[in-house]
């Protein structure tokens, strides 16, 4: 495979460095020069990734290439390109629908989407893909785990999960602030916090037959603490609000792409 990206933002580069950090990994990668900055430190780091000098360079030095432009901006930029019917386009926006891709980027008639999370550049985490493709598959899955879906509708409804980040960081520093504010060190509460919910991440996969509601009250033990700070967040609307929040997730993403 020779590999292009056109875009070289947080999500290119995660994996270019996922890939680059196996052992033994050969896959030439080129990358545009958009985000100079990224792509130099890249190719400064991994002898065998090189930037090209504009966006169609990528495009005809590579066979696979790999979509990472800001949505902002893809209409303008992915049509002025020149792709070949051999190309193998793999799209990494999330809010435009395969075929709204395949439309601009034609002549080029294999086109996948995937959607990777950051942590993919030291190889953890899902990327799910649509349609399913054996080739991405098998790429995705040397870097993190692999999960090809058979629809875009579900693909689309799994996407917004990954606009839970931000909050689940967000909720991590409410808890680090309230320690510190309660005399706890700085660095020792954050160590604490992160191996803490390191491990309590753990528990989806030591018990795989047991649902997440049966986690939740599995923790909640009768007259707890857990139950005490779960029964107070759910008679605040707290989850009610939050799966209103991913409804409107979803509504943006179906009606942008």
């Amino acid at each position: 495979m020779k590999l292009g990206f056109i875009g070289t933002g947080a999500l290119s580069s995660a994996i270019v460095t996922g890939l680059k950090t196996l052992e033994g990994d050969t896959t030439s990668v080129v990358l545009s020069p958009r985000n100079e900055e990224i792509a130099a430190s890249l190719a400064a780091r991994f002898a065998d990734v090189r930037v090209a000098p504009d966006n169609q360079a990528v495009l005809d030095q590579c066979d696979t290439v790999m979509l990472g432009v800001r949505p902002q901006i893809a209409r303008d930029v992915l049509p002025a390109l020149r792709y070949r019917p051999d190309h193998h386009v793999v799209s990494l926006i999330a809010t435009f629908s395969r075929d709204e891709i395949a439309a601009m980027v034609g002549p080029a008639k294999r086109v996948t989407k995937a959607l990777p999370m950051p942590m993919i550049a030291i190889r953890q985490g899902p990327t799910i893909i649509f349609p399913p493709d054996p080739d991405m598959a098998a790429f995705f899955g040397r870097l993190g785990t692999a999960i090809e879906v058979a629809s875009e509708s579900e693909f689309d409804a799994l996407s917004v999960a990954t606009a839970t980040y931000a909050s689940y960081f967000k909720y991590l520093e409410t808890i680090h602030s309230w320690l510190k504010d309660n005399g706890v060190d700085d660095a020792k509460g954050r160590d604490y916090i992160a191996s803490l919910f390191g491990a309590l991440g753990q528990a989806p996969a030591t018990t795989p037959d047991a649902s997440f509601a049966h986690l939740a009250e599995d923790y909640a033990t009768r007259g707890g603490i857990n139950e005490q700070v779960l029964r107070e967040l759910t008679e605040h609307g707290t989850f009610e609000k939050f799966r209103e929040s991913l409804g409107a997730i979803h509504r943006r993403i179906t009606a942008a792409s």
